[in-house]
């Protein structure tokens, strides 16, 4: 497995809530020109701008600011940090956050959009089943939770 897809499943999908997952399958599936490659966030995090709302957003800003309703550069900024932080925990890598990132900033648009959209959509059918697993059937009484 490629070292992108492996921080990304093991590191970065457990950590993003469903509303930011399917943000970013709304942004992929679109091409929405918000999703930023090359940068965390336009404007670009600097102290002068914290206050700033968000115009675009790599794709864990994104997530965090069209998924988690964050709205400005300083929200968008500390999220991106306590994810990459809490990536790089999951994976008992320092910096291990970095192969998704690269790979996110560094492959072609179309691409990017491809396969990450695959892996999104793919993390959204396993929450799907596991939401529905939690009801057992029961042929009597029919669905009753867990």
């Amino acid at each position: 497995m490629e070292s992108w897809r492996k921080v990304w499943r093991e590191g970065v999908e457990p950590l993003v809530s469903t509303e930011g997952l399917e943000a970013l399958r709304h942004g992929l599936t679109n091409d929405d020109a918000r999703l930023l490659q090359g940068a965390t966030t336009t404007p670009p995090p600097l102290m002068c701008v914290q206050d700033w709302p968000v115009e675009a957003a790599c794709a864990l800003g994104y997530c965090g600011w069209v998924g988690d309703g964050l709205e400005t550069v300083g929200e968008v900024e500390e999220f991106f940090a306590r994810m990459c932080f809490a990536i790089d925990q999951r994976l008992g890598e320092p910096a291990g956050c970095r192969w998704f990132l690269n790979w996110f900033d560094e492959t072609p648009r179309d691409e990017m959009r491809r396969l990450l959209l695959a892996e999104v959509a793919r993390a959204l059918t396993e929450r799907r089943l596991a939401d529905e697993s939690e009801f057992l059937f029961d042929p009597v009484e029919g669905v009753v939770a867990a």
